[in-house]
């Protein structure tokens, strides 16, 4: 029997005018540069303009930074906001897969840096999961109301999906890490008009006919977080497997992605490897004469900035939330966006 073979899958992340593309570049530059077997396209989708962008026209638009994207390998694919748009750009995410190519695809928030193969991965497909380095930041139950297996069984049950076995049973009963909840800058299926089709389904209902238990839940900016463990769940999918750990192995040996959010962030707690592949990235010649436009990478990168975070945090011993780190960089003028 011939060895099975790894599938190639496409990349897909969102690009817009504004920090959002120098982001892009940035991953499209550390892909190229760390996981040069990528065989896959590198998909950056961007909302075209219309009525719930406010009239404002959100592409990235033609110059240097759209045509170094494009001497990386990047292809820009076009949608339409028909849900979302400004008032929740976070469902870009969603909106965007059904008008991608009918391939296995890898999503990355464009905060994203790759820092390893990301193409030598066993991902199963046909199996989705998504990312679990989250904080417990939803649902926050109040005082005499639903708690959080009420709060979870009730949105699974309103989707017709069976609930006890999302359950993380070697967590107690009512803490937060016990029931099916991801972060979202990354998740993966083996079709992504099928995965979106039902992520678009599931988040618009939850927006427009939530079940009674999450009345006094707060959904935004949460709402692609809420909906992406019912549509996994309902692939058949999951929480990721010890063999996709390198998504989201900040100072592992085999650390492949880095969702470093913001750069403040990325040099106040990930790893060493992860701060290399940025600023090899970032002081590049091809790529510094447009980066430097953007004001939060030339302050941390090109001033310094980024080493003196750095020098503020035991990465060995990092606060356990990550308001404690914003709150150090604000409070020594680090925090920026």
């Amino acid at each position: 029997m011939a060895p099975k073979t790894k599938p190639n899958f496409n990349i897909v992340a969102i690009v817009q005018n504004g920090r959002l593309g120098f982001e892009a570049l940035i991953l499209a530059a550390s892909l190229r540069a760390n996981d040069p077997d990528f065989a896959g396209r590198l998909i950056l989708a961007e909302p075209l303009p219309g009525p719930l962008w406010s009239g404002d026209d959100p592409r990235l638009p033609p110059g240097p930074l759209r045509e170094r994207l494009a001497e990386l390998g990047a292809e820009f694919l076009p949608f339409e906001s028909r849900v979302f748009g400004a008032p929740y750009p976070q469902g870009n995410k969603i909106e965007a897969l059904t008008a991608l190519p009918e391939a296995p695809f890898l999503f990355l928030d464009t905060d994203t840096l790759i820092t390893g193969a990301v193409s030598a991965l066993a991902f199963d497909f046909a199996r989705p999961s998504a990312s679990m380095r989250r904080e417990g930041t939803w649902p926050q139950p109040e005082l005499y109301g639903p708690g959080y297996a009420e709060t979870w069984k009730s949105l699974y049950d309103h989707f017709g999906l069976e609930f006890e076995t999302t359950l993380d049973l070697s967590q107690p009963d009512e803490y937060w890490k016990r029931y099916l909840y991801f972060n979202a800058g990354w998740f993966f299926h083996e079709s992504p008009r099928a995965f979106g089709t039902r992520y678009l389904a599931i988040a618009k209902e939850i927006n427009d006919n939530r079940p009674e238990a999450l009345i006094c839940q707060e959904i935004y900016p949460w709402l692609d977080q809420i909906a992406l463990p019912l549509v996994v769940h309902g692939f058949g999918g999951g929480r990721p497997g010890p063999e996709l750990a390198a998504l989201d192995g900040s100072g592992r040996a085999d650390e492949a992605s880095c969702h470093y959010r913001t750069l403040p962030l990325l040099y106040a707690r990930e790893s060493d490897r992860a701060v290399a592949a940025l600023e090899a990235v970032a002081l590049a010649k091809e790529n510094r004469r447009l980066l430097r436009d953007w004001p939060q990478l030339k302050h941390m990168v090109y001033l310094n900035g980024g080493r003196k975070a750095r020098a503020l945090f035991d990465r060995e011993a990092l606060p356990r939330r990550e308001q404690m780190i914003r709150n150090t960089l604000r409070r020594e003028g680090l925090w920026l966006r």
